[in-house]
């Protein structure tokens, strides 16, 4: 069975409330709900801008700013291509095009199936190995689109983690 990553306006708040004392307290808020759920639930914005005195138009501008924050759920996998410049100077842009090719979708999408979501990255700290790639907290150098295909057929044959 996957992991739950529902939310509640309880658990919005318990994160809110671990955080809300901080100088800066957004960010932090923000990348601790995403932890939690994966996502930025839109439910949780008014939640958000009432505990910390802000707007919703303020919150919201601030998850849709940084790319880093989703707002819907993301896909089984998070896979990352590096769009650095030392990636693109060793085949990183042909690797996107593929991979977007490959998936059917663009940036910060979802595969129908719900198997792969893609974003984009703009360092992985492996410019030697470059074009490099990022799936949960493994990197992938030296990428080529055929091991690219490889790894996406993995990744869609694994079984669902079991919790319990």
């Amino acid at each position: 069975m996957r992991e739950s990553r529902e939310w509640t306006p309880q658990s919005i708040q318990t994160e809110i409330d671990a955080l809300k004392h901080k100088p800066g307290a957004l960010l932090p808020i923000l990348h601790a709900i995403q932890d939690r759920f994966g996502f930025v639930p839109e439910g949780a914005v008014p939640i958000i801008a009432e505990s910390l005195g802000q707007t919703r138009t303020e919150v919201h501008g601030v998850i849709s700013f940084y790319h880093h924050f989703r707002t819907s759920p993301p896909g089984r996998h998070v896979l990352q291509v590096c769009r650095a410049e030392a990636c693109q100077s060793v085949g990183g842009r042909a690797l996107e095009a593929h991979a977007k090719a490959r998936l059917g979708i663009d940036y910060h999408q979802t595969t129908t199936d719900r198997e792969i979501t893609l974003e984009a990255v703009y360092c992985l700290g492996n410019c030697a190995c470059g074009p490099s790639i990022r799936v949960g907290n493994e990197v992938w150098g030296r990428v080529t689109p055929t091991a690219f295909d490889a790894l996406v057929d993995e990744l869609c044959t694994q079984p669902l983690e079991v919790i319990g």
